[in-house]
């Protein structure tokens, strides 16, 4: 009888990877803990440092992740940075709206950073990584400075850095060059990490990435003077403050100008009875007042302080719709010069696609659009050429590069946060002055109508500062500079390199890529026809 044939053995069943969700769920939360750690290096907190430590984190996040993989992860990060960056947002908008436009912002902005990690992942293996991953997320800021709806360039890398090491940078390379480098120094620290066990040769390049941008800003910090070229300048500032009411400040025009009215009257006692120096200019915030035509009582407030003042105000010119202009306002011969905000707010100042924002709300109904103004951000005033961008303007490289181009000797900020809140969107915006004061090498007085007001030296340091929602004045000698910095010699180029060579290296990640491809593909059909 033969013998009974054994069944063949079932193949053994793959075991299940019970903890295959791990390794991603670590990877998310790093990469979240790192955008919230890059959220700390703004302002108010005088955490710089803290910068290039996140893009170290997301920079980790990113290691040996695909495209997609990048794209999600970046987008994660951005969130994680943007959601608490611009939580003002909601104190602007108030409960009514929801939180729905703080979350569309919030997630379009990150959505450039998740473009960003995608890409990072076609140059991760090119020679000298870091850089040219350092180079894609800059590249990533320049779009959306103006796209979409006229762009949003809040949250720029560079805005983290008011002091500290890279700080100095901003006078070679603007704020393009001082976000490159802070992004090398985290990108080129975690390639670092990685290498250490191997042998010296390898660690040149991500040591070189790691120290090189902070041992540059240092080495430029003697080279940034405060020192007065063309005289000076004694400055006062008028913060009449305003109401704590977001939205609501839209009718409280007639509070804000009677508020500035009165610590103007202040402020002229203060000079008669010696209490404070007699300025040479006084300068009065964004949109402190309505202006329709003759304004006895404003004409006597400047009057009455005898000195030039520069007054915000709406105005409305010929054709009906308002401008939010500074005027230079003479104690003897009245309102003369008037520069006009080029650059507005997109759903403040003027709204994009009213027929779709009319959908999500009827707000839009009762507002009409602003109109810009056409001419550079430069008047004079006290004998002095001064550049004059407005609030958000100071977020845009061009407008104070083309007022200093065109001989302006110290930047006056005007602005109007009250619609913000006790938020921290008021020190945001001052750090953004600070770096504009080392970009431009000139002094910067930051004028509010509820705070905060700052005089700020060339090197970025504040001399003064008030506080927020209170009726305040400053008064300082700021000194007046002409010299010009390569940041304003290079202009605009500096930003154009760094966007070529990040496409340059992006084209050279695809070449790359589509070769390993190809050779993978040819060993596989040569491995099948043997």
């Amino acid at each position: 009888m033969a013998a009974p044939v054994a069944a063949p053995e079932a193949p053994p069943r793959a075991t299940p990877r019970r903890h295959a969700w791990r390794p991603w769920a670590l990877r998310l939360l790093l990469t979240i803990a790192s955008g919230l750690v890059f959220y700390l290096s703004f302002a108010p907190r005088p955490l710089w440092w803290l910068a290039p430590l996140g893009f170290a984190g997301f920079a980790l996040a990113l290691r040996g992740r695909r495209f997609w993989g990048g794209l999600g992860y970046g987008f994660v990060f951005g969130l994680a940075l943007y959601l608490p960056l611009l939580t003002w947002l909601e104190d602007f908008l108030g409960a009514s709206f929801g939180p729905w436009p703080w979350l569309g912002l919030s997630a379009a902005l990150a959505a450039f950073l998740g473009v960003g990690g995608a890409l990072c992942t076609l140059v991760a293996r090119l020679p000298a990584a870091p850089v040219w991953m350092a180079l894609i997320i800059i590249a990533t800021e320049t779009p959306r400075t103006w796209w979409p709806l006229g762009g949003f360039p809040w949250g720029r890398v560079a805005f983290s850095q008011p002091e500290g090491a890279y700080l100095p940078l901003a006078s070679i390379g603007g704020a393009p060059l001082v976000g490159f480098a802070v992004v090398l120094t985290g990108f080129g620290l975690t390639a670092l990490a990685l290498r250490l066990r191997k042998p010296g040769l390898a660690l040149i390049t991500p040591a070189a990435a790691t120290l090189i941008p902070a041992i540059a800003g240092l080495a430029l910090w003697p080279a940034i003077s405060t020192t007065a070229q063309a005289g000076t300048l004694t400055v006062a500032t008028v913060q009449g403050n305003a109401p704590d009411v977001g939205l609501g400040l839209l009718t409280q025009a007639p509070t804000l100008r009677a508020n500035h009215l009165r610590q103007d009257e202040k402020l002229a006692a203060d000079i008669r009875s010696g209490a404070v120096p007699r300025p040479d200019l006084v300068v009065w915030p964004e949109t402190a007042t309505d202006l329709s035509g003759p304004d006895p009582a404003l004409a006597q407030a400047v009057a009455d302080l005898g000195v030039p003042a520069l007054i915000g105000a709406r105005t409305w010119p010929p054709g009906g719709r308002a401008q939010n202009t500074e005027i230079v306002w003479d104690p003897a011969t009245g309102p003369g010069q008037r520069y006009a905000k080029q650059q507005l707010v997109p759903f403040a100042e003027f709204v994009p696609a009213r027929t779709i924002a009319q959908w999500v709300t009827p707000f839009v109904d009762g507002t009409g659009d602003m109109l810009p103004g056409s001419r550079p951000a430069v008047l004079d005033a006290a004998g002095t050429r001064l550049a004059t961008p407005i609030c958000y303007e100071i977020a845009y490289d061009y407008v104070s590069r083309a007022a200093v181009d065109a001989g302006a000797q110290l930047i006056v900020l005007p602005t109007n946060n009250a619609w913000y809140g006790k938020s921290e969107m008021s020190y945001q915006q001052l750090a953004m002055a600070r770096l504009r004061s080392v970009e431009h090498s000139r002094a910067t007085v930051v004028s509010a109508t509820s705070g905060v007001s700052a005089i700020v030296l060339p090197d970025g340091t504040i001399v003064q500062a008030t506080s927020e929602f209170t009726a305040a004045s400053l008064v300082e000698r700021v000194p007046l500079r002409d010299t010009t910095t390569l940041s304003d010699r290079l202009g605009a180029w500096t930003e154009y390199g760094l966007v070529s060579a990040a496409l340059a290296g992006v084209l050279t990640g695809l070449v790359q890529t589509w070769r390993t491809r190809r050779e993978s593909a040819n060993d596989t059909r040569k491995t099948v026809a043997e």
